[in-house]
């Protein structure tokens, strides 16, 4: 698609809600699963640390 001005560009031809909305959901997906690993990285450390001083 060529686009004649930013304004048609985000209105990506009447299709806006649909394509921003999937990047949106996208994004909060991405975000989601970096919180849930780094909560899941931190659980592990303190799993291992407990075990190392019960040993």
């Amino acid at each position: 698609m060529i686009w004649d001005s930013w304004s048609d560009l985000i209105a990506m031809g009447g299709y806006a809600k649909y394509v921003w909305g999937s990047f949106a959901v996208v994004a909060v997906v991405l975000v989601g699963e970096q919180v849930a690993l780094a909560l899941r990285h931190r659980s592990a450390l303190k799993a291992a640390r407990t075990a190392g001083e019960s040993s």
